[in-house]
């Protein structure tokens, strides 16, 4: 079920809304409730695989009420591995069975070996969100950061939550319990500041990246034989926008939802693309990601209190361990093993080079190592990925297109563009910022809003189906 679908804007969530509350006046009815319809939420997309969460959650719950209890601190560790290989267990199965035969079969047909058959494995939405936050919950239980759950309700309650289930944010368990135990108010300000924030989500995601995607899959669906240099950086060019207004809207979604619901999730994007280093754009980009990779892996491996060397490489494993987190494939290791890198550069010279140039300088130079980053990212093999940078690179290529490209995808590109642009304006300008603080300016930029809502819940039900990037996650 899509946020933007007509089922969940106009009856599953409606509906939700309803009973939540005139029926949910206390606590432990609100609980339920919001249990019940994040489990038809999910059951309606994955009607095998919530069994799965349901049975492994009763598994988290069990082992963390043992660690809890336990004052062996052996048997902790034990119950705590225990429950992170359940887990794990769950994502490898589904997620990378398939990558290990392929690549054992590669193996095996060089040995002239017979091969293994590629088993059928649908891989269902949002596993790596699910497995990472019950992961989340076992550590913070271990760590004493909170108590482990005695209401298995509750419990169950943070996994499914619905506004964030799909696609994150990434939800850490000591950051939200607090508001699941005590189930706070939505007043009308939080309604309307989380519908225009709903609002927001969903013009990015039907306005702009599903019409930059258009353009994205043109581009990467071509033989490298057919592009020119000049189709190369267009299509490079639609998918950095293309992933930051579909991911980002869907953040948008989620955290609107969330709080038309009484309920604060934390941001998930801080302008990105207006970073002046790849420090800074991973401090702004996917946060719940990064902040979980940094207390759950980077923290564990020993941070940076090992001397450099040691933090030079769990930097670096970190990142790899982001890159294979984001698919199963050798492009995303080979991303992930690349922004490693630029985060030890920045730790080397980089940051500090960066720092002495203009900002402006800086910010170009940082879209453009993380547009490289995306060609990896995008491409379905890294042949594909070395012949687009091949392309990008070539200088005495065509300047001409060889395919034909929407006008409107280059428009929504440019309006993309601009939109980042402003962004580092007002980041540094804040000053310009009080010309959108009058009481007609919030009315007009609200009823813009609005107008550019209506167009795109048109467009999401005339266009054709595009789910979210992420939902592959």
């Amino acid at each position: 079920m899509l946020f933007y679908e007509p089922l969940f804007l106009f009856l599953f969530f409606p509906i939700l809304l309803i009973i939540y509350f005139v029926i949910g006046r206390t606590r432990p009815a609100r609980k339920w409730i919001l249990l019940l319809g994040s489990f038809l939420f999910y059951a309606w997309s994955e009607p095998i695989f919530v069994w799965i969460v349901l049975a492994s959650s009763v598994a988290d719950q069990r082992i963390g009420l043992f660690i809890g209890a336990s004052e062996d601190n052996a048997a902790r560790k034990y119950a705590l591995a225990l429950g992170i290989v359940l887990n794990l267990a769950i994502l490898c199965y589904y997620k990378y069975t398939i990558f290990l035969v392929a690549n054992i079969d590669w193996l095996l047909q060089a040995l002239a070996k017979p091969p293994i058959a590629l088993p059928a494995i649908a891989l269902p939405i949002g596993v790596s969100f699910v497995v990472f936050e019950k992961i989340t919950y076992l550590v913070d239980v271990y760590r004493g950061l909170s108590k482990p759950s005695r209401d298995f309700s509750q419990y169950l309650t943070y996994v499914l939550f619905f506004p964030k289930l799909l696609a994150g944010p990434i939800i850490k368990y000591h950051d939200i319990i607090g508001q699941f135990e005590q189930f706070p108010e939505s007043h009308a300000d939080d309604f309307f500041i989380g519908f225009s924030r709903f609002m927001l989500g969903l013009i990015k995601k039907t306005l702009l990246a599903d019409t930059l995607a258009t353009g994205a899959d043109l581009v990467f669906g071509q033989s490298p034989a057919n592009l020119t240099s000049s189709d190369a950086w267009w299509g490079v060019v639609f998918f950095s926008l293309q992933i930051y207004f579909d991911f980002s809207g869907y953040s948008d979604m989620a955290i609107g939802v969330a709080r038309m619901l009484g309920f604060r999730l934390l941001e998930n994007f801080n302008m990105p693309y207006i970073a002046t280093s790849m420090t800074d754009f991973w401090q702004r980009w996917h946060i719940s990601l990064t902040s979980w990779i940094r207390e759950y892996l980077y923290f564990p491996l020993g941070g940076n209190r090992a001397g450099a060397g040691r933090t030079y490489f769990n930097l670096w494993i970190c990142f790899l361990a982001s890159g294979i987190w984001h698919g199963a494939a050798w492009n995303f290791v080979v991303w992930g093993a690349y922004n490693g890198l630029f985060l030890i550069l920045d730790r080397l010279f980089l940051l500090s080079w960066l720092e002495r140039v203009p900002v402006w300088l800086a910010n170009l130079i940082t879209v453009l190592v993380v547009m490289i980053g995306w060609v990896f990212f995008r491409s379905t093999s890294l042949s594909q990925a070395v012949h687009i940078l091949e392309l990008m690179f070539n200088v005495a290529s065509a300047p001409a297109s060889a395919i034909a490209i929407a006008p409107d995808v280059k428009s929504v590109a440019f309006v993309g563009v601009v939109v980042c642009v402003v962004q580092r304006v007002f980041a540094h300008r804040p000053d310009f910022q009080r010309f959108f603080d009058g009481p007609r300016s919030q009315v007009a930029l609200q009823a813009m809003l609005a107008l550019l809502f209506i167009i795109g819940i048109g467009k999401s039900v005339a266009a054709p189906f595009k789910p979210f990037l992420y939902f592959r996650f």
